[in-house]
């Protein structure tokens, strides 16, 4: 009775459907094919994406991957702004076991050289080096004159201070840089502000108190390289009370085996009127 019944079942029960290979999917994917997509995504989407699986998360860190978002010559990079360090280790920013992702880390946060006067950074657009200058690294005619010029403590400069000039009647600010510039074309710009800024209640004000002179003749910038490039540009000033970026020019990097050295100057210097009312921050250079 047992067995005709166990052979009953067996006749009965439908047969089991084949199983069913598991679809494949992103998981899946070798590490290497999505680093070889990585490269074409900036650093930021490479960063998102390293959440979606651990092939992802594994590729987004992948060494190959990220020297492709460093600029050809980063290591000539790593070498000016340890050897700047302000007297620290020089291996204290980059040590000799730095994967390429946190290389690229640590250039894109400012680093601050020649005694804090310069910070350098890579743009996260282009992967190409930002330069930063304080008015303290720059020569200003009469600078430490206080009957015209004064340091005042802001928030609003990167350095934490800007130059005010109260009046004066021969205004030139001059500067060079020497820095191992990736290959690429760069415009340098000067950051001033008409007006002092100053802060009432805990709001941002601007005294506009000493402002003059500058809408009667234009101000007159200018820039040149070591290799012969040339740039002059010239403009009122005007706005008061927002920080402006004023555009001096631009000059084309065709070789990074050695630095190029940049020299520019603004400078509004007839002395038929006087002018004043003028805060000055700094001098940028960056990748266009």
């Amino acid at each position: 009775m047992g067995s005709g019944f166990s052979s009953f079942l067996v006749i009965c029960t439908p047969p089991s459907p084949p199983a069913v290979p598991p679809e494949t999917g992103l998981g899946d994917l070798p590490e290497s094919v999505v680093g070889s997509v990585l490269v074409h995504l900036n650093p930021q989407q490479i960063c998102r994406l390293a959440a979606v699986n651990r092939a992802f998360r594994g590729a987004s860190s992948a060494d190959f991957v990220w020297e492709s978002k460093l600029p050809e010559n980063y290591d000539s990079l790593i070498s000016w702004i340890s050897d700047e360090d302000d007297g620290d280790d020089s291996n204290a920013k980059f040590p000799s076991n730095l994967c390429k992702k946190d290389i690229y880390a640590r250039l894109s946060q400012p680093n601050s050289i020649d005694e804090d006067t310069k910070k350098v950074w890579l743009h996260k657009g282009t992967g190409k080096p930002c330069v930063l200058m304080s008015f303290n690294g720059l020569s200003i005619t009469g600078i430490d004159d206080r009957r015209y010029w004064s340091r005042i403590s802001t928030e609003e400069s990167r350095f934490g201070s800007v130059a005010y000039l109260q009046q004066t009647w021969w205004f030139e600010v001059d500067g060079e840089v020497e820095f191992p510039f990736p290959v690429g074309t760069y415009s340098l710009y000067f950051r001033v502000q008409l007006g002092r800024p100053e802060k009432q209640f805990g709001w941002r004000v601007c005294n506009r108190e000493h402002i003059h002179g500058w809408d009667i003749k234009p101000v007159r910038f200018q820039l040149s390289t070591s290799d012969g490039q040339q740039a002059i540009s010239q403009c009122y000033l005007t706005t008061p009370g927002a920080w402006n970026l004023y555009r001096v020019g631009s000059f084309v990097v065709e070789e990074s085996r050695s630095p190029m050295k940049v020299k520019f100057s603004m400078m509004q210097i007839d002395c038929t009127h006087t002018k004043g009312g003028l805060c000055v921050d700094s001098v940028l250079i960056c990748p266009k």
